[in-house]
């Protein structure tokens, strides 16, 4: 696995994945630690190495008076708790480049949504934290257009750079994957991961909610790891039916351990 020069981050010899999983959004205390602890456990014993998810606030909702978060000092204080509690890293994503200072201070890594992958201040800003920084594919970009967004995190004097492809806009409501994305923003020299829950979503739906096919989330994911992803990102959550945001395409927590077994066994057979 690429050295992501996390301290925190455990089990990163063992030839795994790396893992980014956790719920949409932060919802509470109770329900972040019970996730993470879940998590850890489960990774601990399929030695993954595992990074927290978990966002302090979701900007890009469909409608006005959807859920957007308990308050961001509320939500980066869980975060770092968590992270402290447990000792693993943490990621949260952040929408302005006046987010980036704040949330560097409470997490391991800043996520970089896939529609402001192009927004190079935000991308400097996040740079400049000397955190590790996830970029999220923008849906509209092609694999090779990321090589910019890597180039002005680098340029900025940060070589920690992740990518995390979400699929591609087919047609207004759905998404697809394009796998030979994945080697293709390899060659960048950066770690890719495969987000398997975003992938899956369906955009645009006339009841101003997001849709998905969670059904598929282990089909993205096998998929994933035979091309040889570096890492996952999964969202999941105990009840995804009641969860607060991007409930449609979450991964039930209880169907976590059974799929990520698979995928260290289809790991182990293409490495």
């Amino acid at each position: 696995m690429i050295n992501l020069s996390l301290d925190k981050l455990k089990h990163t010899n063992s030839g795994n994945f790396f893992l980014m999983a956790g719920p949409c959004a932060i919802e509470g205390e109770d329900m972040a630690m019970r996730i993470a602890e879940k998590i850890i456990t489960i990774t601990d014993k399929l030695e993954i190495p595992f990074i927290f998810k978990g966002s302090y606030r979701k900007a890009n909702r469909s409608k006005g008076g959807s859920f957007t978060g308990i308050g961001d000092e509320k939500a980066l204080r869980i975060l770092e708790k968590i992270g402290q509690t447990f000792n693993v890293p943490t990621v949260t994503d952040i929408h302005e480049s006046g987010e980036a200072a704040m949330a560097a201070a409470y997490v391991d890594v800043l996520q970089i949504p896939a529609f402001l992958c192009r927004q190079t201040d935000l991308l400097i800003a996040a740079a400049k934290t000397n955190k590790v920084v996830n970029v999220k594919k923008g849906q509209f970009l092609s694999a090779g257009s990321m090589k910019f967004a890597v180039e002005k995190i680098v340029e900025s004097g940060n070589d920690r750079v992740i990518l995390t492809d979400r699929g591609n806009t087919f047609g207004y409501q759905d998404l697809i994957v394009d796998y030979r994305g994945l080697p293709e923003m390899q060659s960048f020299g950066v770690p890719v991961v495969m987000d398997c829950t975003h992938s899956l979503q369906q955009p645009n739906q006339s009841s101003g909610v997001t849709g998905g096919k969670p059904e598929l989330i282990e089909t993205i994911a096998k998929a994933a790891i035979a091309v040889g992803a570096d890492g996952l990102f999964i969202e999941t959550h105990p009840d995804p039916a009641n969860a607060k945001s991007d409930g449609a395409n979450m991964l039930h927590l209880d169907l976590l351990e059974q799929l990520l077994v698979k995928l260290v066994r289809i790991r182990k057979a293409v490495i």
